[in-house]
């Protein structure tokens, strides 16, 4: 296992958000966490990335512990995040973001295989990020999250917002991605959790409820309606 999460408890505040979470991620997969509103799995990511800090429970990445380091700590370890919000840099160009978000000095190789990836990109090359359209920008942030070479990529809500035709470019898109980079996948959107995950966590008032196939969940339209409040067909 390329991650694997045991016990994890966070507090924002006073706030008990995460109450016991547990993951292993398989690497060279996409394991998408899932669960309604609140649920706790954004609060899962930036434990995972060091911008909060558990009081309980351990984080191990590729055998070695991370519980606990800052952020910038953990990226250097091999860790990329793309947040919810994006973060994106709205006065600099497509160029420019993604040259500021590289580690390494010799990375003409990585923008290559950005725009390989997201085309749509290199159309909008030398435009500014803040005039891109939702879409464009969210291909951005995870571009943004390739160029730092990471070996594991924490995915928050990639498909929020976006229309339909954009929400399949990013499935094709994250299955590109993975056949180099181990995925770990926020979503709301089933159907996409479905396109391009391979396992599954549910999470449930902070804690860890179900985990196993995307394709055994899919078909459990019960186990979708209790957790998530969908029920689709299995195809």
């Amino acid at each position: 296992m390329i991650l694997n999460v045991e016990g994890l408890q966070t507090y924002i505040g006073e706030f008990h958000i995460l109450q016991g979470v547990y993951l292993q991620v398989p690497a060279g997969k996409v394991t998408v966490l899932l669960g309604r509103n609140g649920a706790g799995k954004t609060t899962t990511l930036r434990t995972i990335m060091g911008f909060l800090k558990p009081r309980q429970g351990k984080i191990e990445f590729e055998g070695q512990g991370i519980t606990g380091l800052p952020a910038h700590q953990v990226a250097r370890k091999g860790l990329g995040y793309v947040p919810e919000d994006q973060a994106i840099f709205s006065g600099l160009t497509v160029e420019e973001n993604l040259k500021i978000a590289m580690r390494s000095k010799n990375g003409e190789g990585l923008l290559e295989k950005v725009v390989s990836i997201f085309p749509d990109l290199k159309a909008a090359w030398r435009k500014k990020a803040g005039s891109l359209s939702g879409g464009q920008k969210q291909m951005l942030a995870m571009g943004r999250g390739l160029v730092t070479n990471s070996r594991l990529l924490l995915i928050d809500e990639p498909s929020k917002g976006l229309a339909p035709v954009v929400v399949e470019k990013l499935a094709e898109a994250i299955k590109q991605i993975k056949k180099e980079t181990t995925v770990v996948l926020v979503e709301q959107n089933f159907n996409l959790a479905r396109a391009v995950g391979d396992r599954y966590y549910i999470l449930d008032d902070g804690r860890t409820v179900h985990s196993g196939t995307m394709a055994d969940l899919a078909a459990d339209t019960s186990l979708q309606q209790r957790y998530l409040g969908i029920s689709l067909s299995p195809h």
